[in-house]
């Protein structure tokens, strides 16, 4: 069976992206922290399904919580980089950026003693016109990208990209990309890769894209955030949407992510990266100019 990739975007509940104007990172030492409620169980949860995952873990975690990135380490999961502090690439400088990802990697490989292979933007911020982030990625030492979301959505999506696990031409070299699971709906690509999907879609247009990736042979990218499998956490005072996008479905998850674990096999990014079940493409594909 096809083994797909099990990934974790590794935050607080106050650090997405969504409540940059309700909360400032000057603020984040001093906010309550619920890694210890919902890591666990998230970590749990996969050790009863013998399955290993990726975590893509924010630097500043790495700094002000160190227990959590060695945690994950320890129960033989891949650390990989969510950046340093959670912002979006295409709110930076390609300066910035670059400083942003070599922190997160220093802080993250000093915590495993080990390298980190892989990135994930924040809130899948490499979007059309950024595509310098992948040079830096190369140029920093990483093997590997997971942001990419070939959807078409406002805020965030990189309609042009392939569906499928593909090498990145670029002009500082060759990058591995993991794009986000999605299906199709009446030609349109609809995601389908976890997170608020699985919270606030059917379940089974989940399973339906997973279903049609194993039909294919081709290991599909799932995601999910600790925050998301912690309906107890504190609420943050916000627009009527954002309230409804953060905490609707918060119950369903963990339900929802045992049927998936139940019916699908999953394993880390890392672990496809010297023997991939598809052959790396003879010409990769380019992104961008």
């Amino acid at each position: 069976m096809t083994r797909h990739f099990f990934t974790v975007d590794v935050e607080e509940h106050f650090q997405v992206s969504a409540f940059d104007r309700v909360v400032t990172r000057d603020e984040w030492p001093g906010m309550t922290s619920r890694l210890d409620v919902s890591m666990p169980r998230l970590m749990e949860l996969l050790a009863r399904f013998e399955t290993r995952g990726t975590f893509f873990v924010l630097g500043w975690l790495g700094r002000h919580r160190p227990n959590v990135v060695r945690a994950i380490a320890d129960a033989g999961h891949e650390v990989a980089s969510h950046g340093f502090g959670h912002r979006r690439v295409c709110t930076m400088t390609p300066d910035g950026f670059r400083a942003d990802v070599r922190a997160s990697k220093q802080v993250l490989e000093d915590i495993i003693g080990g390298p980190v292979l892989g990135f994930r933007a924040p809130s899948f911020s490499i979007i059309p016109g950024t595509e310098w982030a992948l040079d830096v990625l190369v140029e920093e030492g990483f093997r590997y990208d997971s942001s990419l979301f070939p959807i078409r959505r406002s805020g965030y999506g990189y309609p042009a990209a392939p569906r499928e696990v593909h090498v990145i031409r670029r002009p500082a070299g060759l990058l591995h990309e993991f794009p986000l699971a999605t299906t199709t709906v009446a030609g349109f690509n609809v995601p389908a890769a976890g997170g608020g999907y699985l919270r606030q879609f059917p379940l089974a247009l989940i399973r339906r894209a997973f279903r049609e990736a194993t039909a294919r042979s081709s290991p599909a990218t799932f995601y999910v955030h600790p925050w998301e499998v912690d309906p107890d956490q504190p609420r943050m005072k916000t627009g009527p949407l954002t309230r409804l996008r953060h905490y609707r479905g918060l119950s369903r998850t963990l339900p929802r992510l045992e049927r998936l674990l139940t019916e699908f096999q999953f394993t880390t990014i890392a672990s496809a990266l010297g023997a991939e079940r598809r052959p790396i493409p003879a010409e990769p594909a380019r992104a961008g100019s």
